[in-house]
């Protein structure tokens, strides 16, 4: 029996699939996102041709079924467009998330990212939607009239697709979606008054919040859209749970370690504060996160695939190998690439183990905080970048007890679970990762490191 109908709107694909009450995913439609393209900071795609992809993948997957199963909708986060009315045209491209041009915005903001981070539980950065379109309108103030009147239509790529779905009936997101724009007060579940007057932002130009689970919103193609949720967290409900001492790692484009929280508990230092859904009893649940930034740009012109664990920790070279700058809880721009000493020496096999060190490391010590705050036990890995031997187990030496993920498209199959009422983690299947003999040599070296690193963030 097909339970449920999942769309994923990724930023490279688009995937959909038909899932099974067992958690088996079938009917599997993916395409290539129009592409993006990157100029000058700016990171756009062709919107119209997105939602017929969207569109085409969906039709795509549906063909394989005769039900008309409840739909659950994953996007990416902070992408967003304006688009008329009257004619659903876009007037914009695409906003990627990746697009830098907020950043303007967010220095001027600089002495405001305290009281921001309390109300969003996010840092001051141009990756949100916010800064973005607090610089589009300072470049073209006629768009503020055009938004005020309602003759043009902003929303993140969720709001844009149910749009057009519903013949603009709705113009609506969900909470995990409202509180990645920096202009949402994840406490109370509304925009900010506060937040909309420092960037710029009439409160009326946004869309309605709901709920991300118990939607029942008709499409004109007679599906019914019963969860709507950002990607990130359509994959952390996949793969662990509310109430459970457990971590998720997803080590992907980025990185990212996670568990869930109690509202208003309070994250460890530095952490993100994340709201993961509202679920269809209006229960709100929170995760605290810490990120890698640009993991797999680091690794990509290296031979990770054939490095053996038993190779790990075999020198004093220490590193951190996030290009972009260290992610959470450090926040530090000026800290990328980095090591402790020339590697000019080293071929490019030893590099490559370097810098998979340094994400072991990583998340072993957002482990470590996860530990002595949340009081997480068991260790989840997902993503593509889990698959390499020496990142699973040399991460599995240093943590409580780690688990790989098996079943993959964590995102279908977390949404899925939203819109057809299974709990969290109800379609997970895990193995438990083996600990390899390097564990000692491991652990010594993680000891140093984490010195260098603490000496590093202080000069």
């Amino acid at each position: 029996m097909i339970v449920a109908v999942a769309l994923d709107l990724g930023t490279t694909s688009i995937k959909a699939g038909l899932v099974s009450a067992e958690g088996e995913l079938s009917g599997n439609a993916v395409r290539h996102a129009p592409p993006v393209t990157a100029e000058a900071g700016r990171y756009e795609s062709d919107a119209a041709a997105y939602a017929d992809t969207a569109d085409a993948v969906l039709a795509e997957s549906l063909a394989r079924t005769s039900e008309r199963p409840p739909l659950g909708l994953c996007s990416q986060r902070s992408s967003f467009v304006i688009w008329e009315r009257a004619s659903g045209r876009p007037v914009t491209p695409l906003i990627s998330w990746q697009d830098d041009r907020g950043m303007a915005c967010c220095e001027a903001l600089r002495e405001k990212e305290g009281s921001i981070r309390a109300i969003t539980g996010l840092p001051l950065t141009p990756y949100y939607l916010a800064p973005k379109l607090s610089v589009l309108l300072g470049e073209h103030p006629e768009w503020r009239s055009h938004l005020a009147s309602g003759v043009w239509m902003l929303g993140t790529l969720d709001t844009f697709l149910i749009w057009r779905w519903t013949g603009g009936r709705h113009h609506v997101t969900d909470a995990s979606m409202a509180a990645r724009t920096l202009l949402m007060d994840v406490h109370g579940l509304q925009w900010s008054a506060e937040l909309c007057d420092l960037f710029g932002v009439d409160a009326a130009f946004l869309p309605e919040i709901l709920p991300s689970a118990g939607l029942k919103i008709v499409l004109d193609n007679g599906l019914c859209l019963r969860a709507s949720v950002a990607d990130q967290s359509a994959a952390l409900w996949h793969d662990i749970a509310p109430g459970r001492r457990e971590a998720m790692v997803n080590l992907g484009t980025g990185g990212f370690v996670a568990a869930f929280c109690s509202q208003g508990c309070g994250e460890p230092a530095g952490y993100l504060q994340t709201l993961v859904c509202v679920d269809a009893q209006q229960q709100v649940h929170m995760a605290c996160e810490g990120t890698l930034n640009s993991i797999t740009a680091a690794l990509a012109a290296y031979p990770v695939e054939i490095c053996s664990p038993e190779e790990l920790a075999s020198d004093k070279i220490y590193c951190v190998a996030e290009p972009s700058g260290l992610g959470a809880p450090y926040f530090r721009r000026d800290i990328g690439l980095s090591f402790s000493e020339s590697v000019s020496h080293l071929d490019s096999h030893r590099t490559a183990l370097l810098l998979q060190e340094s994400i072991i490391f990583r998340v072993a010590r957002i482990i470590e905080d996860f530990q002595r705050e949340l009081d997480v036990e068991d260790v989840y890995l997902a993503g593509g970048l889990s698959n390499l031997l020496c990142l699973q187990q040399g991460i599995a030496c240093l943590v409580p007890a780690a688990y790989r993920i098996s079943s993959g498209e964590a995102g279908l199959l977390g949404v899925a679970q939203l819109a057809s009422g299974v709990g969290a983690g109800g379609f997970r299947h895990a193995k438990k990762i083996k600990l390899n003999p390097v564990q000692s040599r491991l652990q010594k070296k993680f000891k140093g490191w984490k010195q260098w690193l603490d000496g590093l963030l202080k000069s």
